[in-house]
């Protein structure tokens, strides 16, 4: 008999940056959720959310990439992304696009409110901090649920970052518009990451760990950006390895 986890419609929203430049993440959802007995879809129809037109002002191009997202994932009882920007953008922005958002879930908030569960099965062995995206935390209010996710990990050594409800810059058009600024946000984050002697720095959205990786990959600092969802799809059968 499917258990009630298993007969919920899950969509999975990879949003435009995971599935062009991180599909590794995109797959560690899928692999996760259906360890804890999640039937995953991905309708092969979902595009952009909007939220780069929207954000740069461009109001009447975004409508319509909100209006395909709500019909593409019409129906479903989930969908969750890896993504507090984009999740942000679907369910507090669309209803100021007058568009009906589909029932959307950042990552970790579907895990804990959702499916009501902090230890995943997970392992991980390697020293971790944790940066609190802007969105997932501001907007989204996701609160401490990644770090109870984390702390739950087998073998995982999660060290508190400094100044953590700092930005590190991106911003999505903001780095590049305002790329001084935005360098020096960076240069404090990756200051306080260094800080930490963590192995790895993890966060909810690729977006912000592209920003800071390439600023520690251009130090040869030897810290390894992951995201939340590939280290909670680790185990032990299928041990993760560094190699960014």
């Amino acid at each position: 008999m499917p258990t009630e986890r298993a007969t919920r419609r899950v969509a999975l929203f990879a949003t435009c940056l995971t599935d062009t430049f991180f599909p590794d993440t995109a797959r560690a959802v899928v692999r996760l959720l259906e360890r804890l007995g999640c039937s995953v879809e991905f309708p092969e129809a979902q595009t952009c959310c909007g939220q780069m037109h929207f954000n740069t002002g461009y109001r009447a191009k975004a409508a319509p990439l909100a209006r395909n997202v709500a019909t593409v994932f019409a129906g479903y009882d989930a969908v969750v992304v890896p993504s507090g920007s984009c999740a942000g953008m679907v369910r507090h922005v669309y209803p100021d696009l007058s568009v009906t958002p589909p029932p959307t879930y950042e990552l970790s908030e579907f895990l804990v409110d959702v499916l009501e569960v902090e230890d995943v099965g997970a392992y991980f062995p390697h020293r971790v901090t944790y940066h609190p995206t802007c969105h997932s935390l501001r907007m989204l209010g996701v609160g401490d649920k990644p770090l109870r996710l984390l702390r739950a990990v087998k073998g995982l050594d999660l060290v508190e970052l400094p100044a953590a409800d700092s930005c590190c810059g991106f911003g999505g058009t903001f780095a590049l518009k305002n790329a001084d600024v935005s360098s020096a946000m960076l240069a404090d984050k990756m200051s306080c990451v260094l800080d930490t002697s963590a192995d790895v720095v993890t966060a909810g959205d690729n977006s912000c760990l592209m920003h800071i990786g390439g600023g520690l990959s251009r130090l040869r600092a030897g810290v390894h950006p992951v995201h939340l969802a590939e280290i909670l799809a680790s185990t032990e059968e299928e041990p993760w390895a560094a190699t960014r």
